[in-house]
């Protein structure tokens, strides 16, 4: 494994008593998983007789006296080996030569001037009254100061467009504007970057190129060509000319003025100012690097490929390089555009499926995701797959984030919202130390609205809503790489909503997460399934059998493309999955807990036995669910060829018993 801490990730291994086979299987996956074992690991290196609680109480001991990066580590439950930003590298940037200073100096004039002319108006507004009336024009004139402003300044309006706890929501609308309406950079500078980072002339690579700018975006511009070499057809993106001083410069200029913002933002959000330009810093150097992007694109591919329902273009490495990157050319349909969709034979609820399940494996399987998935980078192929592009913006989520969130969601079913409270706070919503009480009513207001309608009208852009009224009456703050997620989902949703109105996106999520549930190689997820299978002490049979019927009927719509017809040749080639509901792993962590786990055994023979009837009916109907998914001969000698690992651990679970005794 390269890049991965052995200390953190053993770290990261819950409960103590995991067998040989558990970790072996968990260090598979993380070699499987690129994505992950090549730029994160886990922060604690804590020893692993520390409970989880334990570490975290270690690692926030001091959090006060941290810096900013060093919270954020903390918070995202990962470290970063090699840090493209740091406060010191941007200072030591900009202040490197007199020039240099004396070019910051008028930077700085000109955005205090600008944004104080802006604020004035604002404040004159205000005075006499009109500031709610003149809204929509004052939106406006804030998108195009950003824009007057240059890359950096749309990049953060572009950012800010998805933060409820800084910017009210009218102005957030407005600036959405600013992700497609970025004015482009001439074509002979774009072609002469081309041409140095190559090191030879366009024609020599390329017998084809456009003469316009298929996309523009705040730090480059995308133009189609055609390889010399090959015929192939390839998408060329450019980084703009001489921006990486520009974007330094800025972004010193904005820590500066973060710092004197400090005491607002702990009042306000509960963290400082300086946090938030931290987070924004080091997503926009990471996107400076279009070596960083061609990995990310490396990355997904390594994710999806073996799954029949998604395209990932690949990267020419060769031919890439700091700021160039050439990848393959995705000739799909605009994911806005219904009609055509539908005349090339693809379902439009089977699209959308697919869509569904690959975002929610992106964000809960692979902890890598596409973080800015608007109609201009999803694209539906002809053969039904669905095909992501531009990978500069994503965001990562190491597992503890993961478990997190799936923790969270656990909390909503089991009506806990204290826990789900408690979960903000550790995913990095609320400061440590936050008092919760006030903010649980809250939350089950929010909750308990959005499901009045039942779950079938639930819907994400609603729930958000009423989410962000909460930012604005408690200290929270969304840290960047959770607005990234709640950007991804409400975008995608409202694609699946431009495609077919009455798609219900739940429909989807719901019978993927039950399948992560019941059988996720994560031993973790095992004791978030017996969390959603009890409740109040009471085991939930109904439950139970609907997670299993939803699973199954994940596994039946993705283990073809749901999205192909079957009048669309050239998609059978790509459409092989599993055919059956893989529940061997589950069932023997099953039998073991109940043998091993003294607890569990006793809920689960007081669950046959609730209200003094046996439940023998019950246990019929999810064995009658699950007879045509098992092979009960095979199951029953894998079980026994782990009897001894069993003994074992039940030698180990006594012995610590008598023990703790003692």
């Amino acid at each position: 494994m390269e890049g991965i801490c052995t200390s953190c990730l053993y770290s990261s291994i819950t409960p103590l008593s995991i067998e040989y086979k558990n970790r072996r299987k968990l260090l598979n996956t993380v070699k499987k998983n690129r994505s992950l074992s090549t730029r994160i690991c886990a922060v604690s290196s804590v020893s692993t007789v520390q409970t989880p609680s334990e570490k975290t109480a270690l690692l926030v001991k001091d959090i006060s006296r941290t810096s900013a990066l060093e919270q954020l580590d903390i918070e995202r439950g990962v470290c970063i080996p090699f840090r493209k930003y740091s406060p010191e590298s941007v200072r030591n940037k900009v202040l490197e030569s007199r020039g240099q200073i004396f070019s910051l100096v008028g930077r700085g004039i000109e955005i205090v001037w600008s944004l104080g002319l802006y604020w004035t108006t604002l404040v004159y507004d205000y005075l006499v009254g009109r500031d709610e009336e003149v809204v929509p024009f004052r939106a406006r004139q804030l998108r195009k100061l950003l824009c007057d402003l240059g890359p950096s300044f749309i990049k953060a309006g572009q950012v800010l467009a998805n933060r409820p706890d800084i910017i009210r929501e009218d102005y957030m609308n407005e600036l959405c504007i600013l992700q497609d309406d970025v004015p482009a950079f001439p074509n002979q500078v774009a072609f002469n970057i081309i041409e140095e980072e190559l090191g030879q002339p366009l024609e020599a690579v390329f017998s084809k190129i456009s003469s316009e700018t298929i996309a523009a975006a705040s730090l480059g511009q995308v133009y189609r060509a055609t390889l010399r070499a090959s015929g192939e057809e390839v998408a060329i993106k450019v980084l703009r000319p001489q921006i990486e001083p520009i974007i330094y410069r800025d972004l010193f200029l904005f820590r500066t003025l973060a710092s004197f913002l400090n005491g607002i933002s702990l009042q306000k959000l509960g963290c400082n100012a300086e946090l938030i330009v931290d987070e924004f810093g080091e997503k926009l150097l990471e996107e400076l690097d279009y070596t960083l992007e061609a990995r990310n694109i490396e990355d997904f591919l390594e994710n999806f490929k073996d799954d029949p329902t998604v395209k990932i273009p690949r990267v020419y490495r060769q031919l890439s390089g700091s700021r160039v990157l050439v990848m393959e050319w995705i000739d799909g349909i605009r994911c806005t555009d219904p009609q055509a969709i539908r005349d090339e034979g693809i379902d439009i609820d089977g699209f959308l499926t697919v869509g569904v399940s690959a975002a929610l494996r992106q964000l809960l399987e692979f902890g890598l995701f596409h973080g800015d998935p608007h109609p201009g980078n999803i694209f539906a192929m002809r053969d039904g797959r669905i095909a992501y592009v531009d990978f500069g913006n994503v965001a990562v989520l190491s597992q503890q984030n993961k478990q997190i969130l799936i923790d969270a969601v656990v909390h909503a079913v089991n009506e806990d919202y204290a826990e789900m409270a408690n979960d903000f706070t550790r995913l990095g919503f609320l400061a440590r130390g936050t008092d919760v009480a006030p903010i649980v009513p809250a939350l089950e207001a929010i909750w308990q609205n959005s499901l009045e309608k039942g779950l079938a009208d639930f819907n994400f852009r609603s729930v958000t809503g009423k989410f962000n009224q909460l930012v604005y009456n408690y200290p929270i703050r969304i840290p960047e790489r959770f607005s990234l997620v709640i950007r991804s989902l409400l975008t995608q949703e409202g694609i699946c909503l431009t495609l077919e109105p009455g798609f219900k996106f739940l429909e989807v999520a719901y019978p993927y997460v039950a399948k992560r549930l019941l059988t996720d190689p994560n031993p973790a997820l095992r004791e978030r399934l017996i969390q959603v299978l009890f409740k109040d002490g009471l085991f939930q049979w109904k439950r139970l059998e609907n997670l299993i019927s939803l699973a199954k009927e994940n596994v039946t719509k993705l283990s073809k493309n749901p999205a192909f017809r079957g009048n669309n040749r050239g998609a059978s080639n790509h459409l092989k999955n599993e055919q059956k509901l893989d529940l061997t792993d589950t069932i023997k962590d099953g039998a073991r807990l109940f043998i091993i786990d003294e607890r569990i055994r006793r809920q689960l023979l007081l669950a046959l036995t609730e209200d003094s009837k046996l439940h023998i009916q019950e246990v019929v109907d999810v064995y009658r669910l699950l007879e045509d998914q098992v092979d009960v001969p095979s199951m029953a000698m894998e079980l026994a060829q782990d009897l001894p690992s069993v003994a074992r651990d039940i030698l180990l679970s006594w012995s610590s018993s008598v023990l703790s005794d003692r």
